[in-house]
């Protein structure tokens, strides 16, 4: 089942003005590793986080350094969640973060978009079935015969 989904768009130039204007902003919402990246993947981190609140309802008390956007040995982009990322996601009934949260981000010239959903059981298999990694490894296409 789908328990929630969650888009974000962000202009990247715009997002950069953002921290410049306000660096505490790179504390609150990167972790230490996120800090040190470039403004792009900044970007698209942050809009990863947004999409991910959206599809857990967006719960208040949420701390952005739960979440933590990563990519697997196959470019596959996931979430690392803990602390009350976890306990909204385990709230849900999505037992495997690992499995049950899925990411699909796109950039195209300076706005990036991401997509995040939230699914257990048949419909979180039938993702994980079907999602493919592009070539360069920046889109990850879900997929589902449901």
């Amino acid at each position: 089942m789908i328990l929630g989904v969650g888009i974000d768009v962000v202009d990247v130039a715009r997002f950069g003005a953002a921290l410049e204007r306000t660096p505490s902003l790179r504390d609150r919402l990167f972790t230490p590793r996120e800090r040190e990246m470039a403004l792009n993947s900044k970007a698209a981190r942050f809009a990863a986080k947004e999409a991910l609140a959206k599809a857990l309802g967006a719960p208040a008390g949420m701390q952005w350094q739960d979440a933590e956007v990563h990519r697997g040995p196959d470019g596959r982009p996931h979430f690392e969640v803990r602390g009350t990322v976890d306990a909204r996601v385990q709230a849900l009934g999505i037992t495997d973060p690992g499995h049950g949260l899925f990411l699909s981000s796109v950039g195209v010239e300076d706005r990036v978009a991401v997509l995040a959903i939230g699914a257990n059981g048949l419909v979180r298999d039938q993702f994980v079935a079907s999602s493919h990694v592009s070539q360069d490894s920046s889109t990850v296409l879900l997929a589902s015969n449901a």
